[in-house]
């Protein structure tokens, strides 16, 4: 999981997270976790994304990772790890986004909002509670978070419930004790939810191998 001022992002396994340069972020590991980091300079692409954004790991893109973080790999610059580094940079354009991320509005008083609710999470989170405190009406409130994070409240909810849960899964909490305590009305409604974000469900996702 990484924070920064721009928000919070998971990075399940087979998945990767690109960080622009000059970002202040701090990166927390949930379960046994082997990551791989690549650098790549500024004018090593014709256009660099300027957001933090989680994408998905092809089988290719992981490949050419290993190889060129790898100990043996010839810093001196050989023709072979030339166009594996050039392989991977026409590759990591191509990755996939992910909607994992956690953006925090720049809206001062739906910032206000976001982080009150990430203070104490729940599942019962309404609409219509928050465009009336902020004097709104649904539809204005709904295109105007939309705008401000790039993602419904409701799909903003769910990613804020997984931050929660997360670090209280890998610290050993029961599936049951999480999935009450923010609110699920059932251990099955939160299964489903956090298989559908994540791709395994609670019990077996910090059992995922070689997560890059």
């Amino acid at each position: 999981m990484v924070s920064s001022r721009q928000g919070r992002w998971m990075v399940p396994p087979e998945h990767a997270l690109w960080i622009p340069a000059g970002l202040d972020h701090s990166v927390d590991m949930l379960g046994e976790v082997t990551m791989l980091s690549v650098y790549i300079s500024s004018d090593a692409l014709v256009s660099l994304p300027e957001a933090v954004r989680v994408v998905g790991l092809t089988d290719l893109a992981r490949a050419l990772i290993i190889q060129a973080a790898s100990p043996a790999s010839d810093v001196g610059g050989s023709r072979r790890q030339r166009l594996i580094v050039a392989l991977l940079l026409e590759e990591i354009a191509r990755l996939p986004d992910r909607q994992l991320g956690l953006p925090i509005p720049a809206d001062a008083k739906l910032a206000g909002l976001c982080r009150a609710f990430l203070s104490s999470p729940t599942a019962r989170l309404l609409i219509d509670d928050w465009a009336e405190q902020l004097n709104m009406s649904r539809r204005a409130f709904t295109r105007a978070f939309r705008r401000e994070t790039g993602i419904s409240l409701s799909t903003w909810r769910q990613q804020a419930a997984l931050f929660t849960a997360l670090p209280r899964l890998a610290a050993g909490e029961s599936v049951t004790s999480v999935a009450l305590d923010l609110g699920y009305e059932s251990v099955a409604a939160f299964t489903t939810m956090f298989k559908r974000m994540l791709g395994a469900p609670p019990r077996t996702y910090f059992r995922v191998a070689d997560p890059i």
